[in-house]
């Protein structure tokens, strides 16, 4: 997920889709759409256009000759809304025969197509367990019966766990994301870990490769890192805004917390003995010197400033993909001392690391709302971009002008392409756009290219193959929004966000222990007992829709 530079806007995302959540139920998501309903027989017709051809992707049989202009919403400010001018959009444009005008904005925007009856072609979201998403029937038109009077083509693109995934109680699929990782996918190992316990090279060379695998190695390396590195900071952490940074659901992976208890039902890793004695161990570093105040205060920029000036000796990264830049900046900088992932904390109950993905649900989810002039074209969009020919477009551009195929169907970028991209990353992005136009962006495509990632994370991601373990049975098990389950969901979420850092910083153990006595009263007292069972629910449905056993 090169793509995703922005993590913490990421959650940032879905956090501001939680609030808006009531607002949509009211409205019921359906008041801008439905001016041609889900009803194929009304869409517009393609007589003169094309004869649909299940071998043959549509945009290749489409005779219109005039220009489609679509309207696309991005629920994200910071989307680049150009289009047209750089190698990948120009190319989709010359091929579609399309013109898109991209519009962004935040939760408000969103909420005001759904309130005012002008509603775009297309619309990207991010939160899965929104209204937008549970509805989508009322104001999106379904994939399936698209494919199958415009473009049944779609379907030898499209992944069909992923389909299923997102099929709605009517039997249809609505919306298609990116980054969807299926189990196929896991076992192909052409997934990359994203998360990864990283050291400076010459701290850990000139501290003689000390093992940090025990708590007691643990807090005397960091000890032992303050007093020959003083200038350092010992331990670092992705940042914590308003949630728990990599302390919390990434270190417990990290520490291979089980996803369920043996029966199958909701297990609340958050209060797991194993992890909690590691966040203690993290209260003795804290408490030690060795773990920063400024470090729970920083934001996401702060922190991408110090892991660029290599400031800390070591972290407990999550996103090194999205950390990928400021890496390499430091690498590039600084050869030798380099950050590299060793093996880290391990878990006291013998546990080995559980590391997560982007699962099935992935990313960016994107519809073609009821209001769209051209579903056809719209429908050519979809498949162009999930075909491989749009896949290798979005990574790597155009074969002979930015890119080369090896005889072992390895792509490699040209020289002079590869020079920008490493020397030059600004216009990079202005003139190429490759690696950042992926709404239906996967992995598996990036794997066929060294160029994928920067040099300074591939020792990362080596370290972390066979340590993934797909996260499916957990995905989309949060209560229903608008219900009183859900509001309890939410304020237990942030009562532990500041609960895990209060732990972290207690003075002593008393005061840690108090802390950790207050979270579980607070789960009393916020229906947990009722959450538990909806997400033991949901996990059964989960593995259901699946076929897990």
């Amino acid at each position: 997920m090169s793509i995703l530079n922005n993590a913490v806007g990421k959650k940032g995302l879905k956090l501001c889709a939680g609030l808006l959540a009531s607002a949509l139920l009211v409205t019921g998501c359906g008041g801008g759409g439905g001016s041609k309903g889900a009803d194929k027989e009304n869409w517009i017709s393609i007589e003169d256009r094309y004869t649909v051809d299940a071998e043959t992707p549509a945009w290749q049989l489409d005779k219109k000759e005039e220009v489609t202009d679509l309207t696309w919403y991005v629920n994200a400010d910071w989307w680049n809304t150009d289009f047209g001018k750089d190698i990948v959009t120009k190319k989709i444009k010359e091929d579609l025969n399309i013109n898109i005008k991209f519009i962004t904005g935040d939760d408000t925007k969103l909420n005001t197509f759904f309130a005012g009856g002008d509603m775009p072609d297309l619309l990207t979201i991010f939160d899965s367990n929104s209204p937008v998403v549970q509805k989508a029937s009322t104001w999106a038109l379904p994939l399936n019966d698209l494919a199958e009077k415009y473009d049944p083509y779609f379907n030898k693109v499209a992944a069909q766990d992923t389909l299923n995934w997102f099929q709605l109680a009517d039997g249809k699929t609505y919306g298609y994301p990116n980054y969807s990782n299926t189990q196929a996918d896991y076992d192909s190992g052409n997934i990359p870990a994203k998360t990864a316990f990283i050291i400076r090279k010459d701290v850990y060379e000139a501290l003689g490769k000390p093992s940090m695998g025990t708590q007691e190695e643990f807090r005397k390396v960091l000890s032992q890192i303050r007093t020959e590195f003083p200038a350092m900071i010992p331990f670092g952490f992705n940042s914590i805004g308003e949630g728990s940074g990599s302390l919390g659901d990434v270190f417990q992976d990290f520490l291979g917390v089980p996803l369920e208890n043996e029966d199958g039902s909701f297990y609340n890793r958050n209060l797991d003995e194993d992890y909690l004695s590691w966040v203690k161990t993290l209260n003795g570093a804290y408490r030690d010197g060795n773990i920063s105040d400024d470090s729970f205060a920083d934001d996401g920029t702060a922190f991408e400033e110090k892991v660029k000036s290599g400031k800390y000796a070591t972290m407990l990264l999550d996103g090194t993909p999205q950390q990928g830049g400021n890496l390499q900046i430091f690498l590039s900088a600084n050869p030798g001392k380099e950050y590299i992932a060793i093996d880290g904390p391990q878990s006291t109950a013998g546990h080995e690391p559980l590391l997560n993905q982007s699962g099935i649900t992935g990313w960016m989810i994107s519809y073609i709302t009821q209001d769209c002039k051209d579903p056809a074209k719209a429908m050519q969009v979809f498949t162009y971009l999930l075909s491989e020919e749009g896949q290798k477009l979005m990574n790597y551009g155009i074969e002979g002008e930015t890119y080369k195929t090896n005889a072992d169907g390895t792509v490699e970028l040209l020289p002079e392409v590869k020079d920008l991209q490493l020397n030059n990353a600004e216009k990079f992005k202005k003139e190429y756009r490759m690696g950042e136009f992926m709404f239906f962006g996967h992995d598996r495509h990036k794997a066929l290219s060294q160029d994928a990632f920067p040099e300074a994370i591939k020792q990362m991601q080596e370290w972390g193959k066979g340590k993934l373990k797909p996260h499916f049975i957990l995905e989309n098990i949060n209560p229903n929004q608008g219900t009183p389950e859900a509001r309890g969901l939410t304020a237990i979420n942030t009562k532990w966000n500041t609960t895990l850092v209060s732990m972290v910083r207690a003075k002593d153990d008393t005061a840690f222990d108090s802390t950790l006595a207050d979270y579980k009263s607070f789960l009393e007292d916020n229906s947990w007992d009722k959450i538990t069972l909806i997400r033991t629910d949901k996990m059964k449905q989960n593995k259901e829709k699946l076929g897990i056993e």
